[in-house]
């Protein structure tokens, strides 16, 4: 099979199409021929090995222990292993799972949910990753509630154009932060305001919740934007070669029993129990995810650049 395998750190262009070995299911696992495998930031990070706190959790200290990169992914079930009951050969499915960029990859039963009917094999894989951190962000990190002004910073990015949605959809007024020729669509996503960063101060006004998901800003511009009692949930980070933006979260951490605000930093998993809400989410039509461009798996280190450079609207997906 056709996968894209990178055997050292580097450059994306480390990210080499060989042909492979087909993988078979363990206990508890599902082989997926992969139809679609999202492009999210962190593969970047995994292709060059860095922040290196990445190596020290566990991907590799000198190489990557996972040759084959890829989370996020749309296809159909083609094997099932011992113990699987909720899938068979034939399911159309969405999720996470080992190495997305291949033709096939290893799936775990309870990360991966039936494909929405609603959605191509596109659409669907550019679900789990950043539907989840912005579940996750706007309903447990954020306990948003009806009546709450939110504020979404990054708006048009891929968990963004998420946030969004689901922040309007429990009853919030949410301000979309987002970059020059992207208010029209932050706006169909149901934004009530929209701030553009480059003319405008998102900290003129304050909010409940705000959520950052760009990962650029201090933590004192951004407290400024904040309702006394609010919360401010920071969602990734850029910056610096060993902890990325896992400082800002330190930070965060250190300053909150001081502050009259929740500052609080937020480590997203995928969970099945979420693939599922959003999947009835998106089935009742509250949720569509945004497609920027796709992309060959060929053209795989294109995509990643794309991504790189921070100019996506939603989400970039590779078609394998």
């Amino acid at each position: 099979m056709k996968a894209l395998v990178q055997d050292r750190y580097g450059d994306p262009d480390v990210l080499e199409l060989r042909d492979i070995a087909r993988p078979a299911p363990g206990a508890g696992e599902v082989v997926v021929r992969v139809h679609a495998a999202g492009v999210d930031p962190g593969v970047r990070h995994l292709a060059t090995g860095q922040p290196y706190l990445l190596r020290l959790l566990g991907f590799g200290l000198r190489a990557p222990k996972t040759p084959v990169r890829g989370l996020d992914f749309a296809g159909t079930v083609e094997e099932t292993g011992d113990g699987v009951t909720k899938f068979q050969a034939g399911a159309e499915v969405f999720g996470t799972c080992t190495g997305s960029f291949a033709e096939y990859a290893i799936a775990r039963e309870n990360l991966i949910a039936a494909k929405p009917a609603r959605l191509s094999f596109e659409q669907a894989a550019a679900v789990a990753v950043s539907g989840c951190t912005a579940l996750q962000g706007v309903r447990d990190a954020g306990r948003v509630q009806p009546g709450q002004t939110v504020l979404v910073i990054g708006a048009a990015g891929g968990v963004g154009s998420f946030a969004v949605q689901l922040a309007k959809a429990s009853g919030a007024e949410v301000t979309a932060v987002c970059g020059p020729g992207k208010a029209d669509l932050v706006r169909t996503l149901g934004a009530d305001h929209v701030v553009d960063y480059t003319r405008a101060d998102f900290a003129e006004r304050q909010y409940d919740l705000v959520l950052d998901t760009a990962g650029l800003r201090s933590l004192t511009h951004l407290r400024r934007a904040l309702a006394p009692g609010g919360t401010l949930v920071i969602v990734g980070g850029e910056g610096g070669k060993w902890l990325g933006g896992v400082q800002r979260v330190l930070r965060a951490a250190l300053l909150n029993p001081f502050v009259r605000h929740q500052l609080r930093g937020l480590v997203s998993t995928v969970r099945g129990a979420d693939l599922e809400v959003l999947r009835e989410a998106i089935e009742a039509g509250r949720l569509t995810p945004v497609l920027d461009r796709t992309y060959p798996l060929a053209d795989a280190v294109t995509a990643i650049g794309y991504v790189h450079e921070g100019h996506s609207a939603g989400k970039v997906v590779l078609t394998v």
